[in-house]
């Protein structure tokens, strides 16, 4: 395999946006060169601009459009009212959905649904790829803090095993690195939880938090999520992962400039890597340290193409 062969995916808008602003960015992206479009509100039961009915409406124009549509279940599940949401998520009769913990994985598996295994699923190895791909996974995105080196040899143990199974790897944006009961941003703003609000929709790309000496940002911060600091950048590796069995490169939305970010990786894709890159002139630092076996936050240095 080429990086050619290589499919671009959209993954779930991680921030909080207006419900303008959502259909806004989606109604530019039915004309990126896009395979797929992951789409919910996967981080905050509390944001509720965007009902199902929004998300449903927007998934039927990226279809129009010829885009393979998936709904991204909530992270981080917390109360009954979570679990019926999620029981309407998984029932929405249109499109597939993206598993993002082990009740919709339960509740879909039941259903009888094939489904898509996000990546806080933590799937590391073989016997639990079989035991999802039973319960009716097709394709998983792998964990970001995961090696390029260590999913190869995933993929390897998998076609050995007879597990025909696509994989997707987030290729760009901030990483999402862990969910709390406790929301960050509403803290930061000293509000409690229950009535934080929504200060997280005044940080469309999340709130950063440098270190002390203001030196560099960390993290970045996004109400219960906490997202890495630096955005990953895997232009370079599209090759590599397409040798490896990675079907699809995901690229996770930023609210300004995502039609030239698409438009790069889709370069990158065919080995054009344009100078000055657009990927430069977003408001944070890139990085690719995990793929390379490094820390998370490093970027490691690019061989020429």
């Amino acid at each position: 395999m080429t990086a050619a062969s290589l499919e671009l995916s959209l993954g779930p808008v991680s921030f909080y946006w207006t419900r303008e602003r959502y259909f806004a960015f989606y109604e530019q992206a039915c004309h990126w060169p896009l395979a797929s479009v992951t789409l919910g509100e996967t981080v905050c039961s509390r944001r509720r601009d965007m009902k199902l009915a929004d998300w449903l409406e927007i998934g039927h124009q990226l279809a129009a459009a010829g885009k393979q549509v998936i709904l991204g279940s909530q992270t981080l599940i917390e109360s009954n009212a979570d679990l019926r949401d999620l029981t309407r998520l998984c029932d929405n009769g249109d499109f597939l959905v993206e598993a993002n913990d082990m009740s919709a994985v339960h509740r879909l598996s039941e259903a009888g649904l094939p489904f898509v295994g996000g990546p806080a699923l933590n799937l590391y190895n073989v016997p639990t790829l079989e035991i999802l791909k039973r319960a009716g996974m097709f394709r998983f995105v792998a964990p970001v803090e995961l090696p390029g080196a260590d999913l190869a040899r995933l993929l390897s143990d998998a076609r050995e095993a007879g597990l025909a199974l696509d994989c997707e790897v987030l290729a760009y944006g901030h990483l999402p690195l862990a969910w709390s009961s406790r929301c960050f941003t509403a803290r930061h703003h000293q509000h409690p939880k229950d009535r934080c609000q929504f200060v997280c929709q005044d940080y469309p790309e999340g709130l950063s938090l440098t270190t002390q000496d203001d030196s560099r940002r960390l993290f970045t911060l996004n109400g219960i999520q906490t997202l890495s600091g630096a955005c990953q950048d895997l232009r370079h590796e599209l090759a590599e992962m397409a040798t490896m069995g990675v079907t699809t490169a995901r690229l996770s939305p930023r609210s300004e400039g995502m039609d030239e970010v698409v438009a790069d990786f889709d370069l990158a894709r065919q080995g054009r890597y344009p100078a000055p890159s657009p990927l430069a002139l977003v408001d944070a630092e890139l990085c690719n340290g995990y793929w390379h076996g490094q820390a998370g936050m490093d970027l490691a240095p690019v061989l020429e193409d």
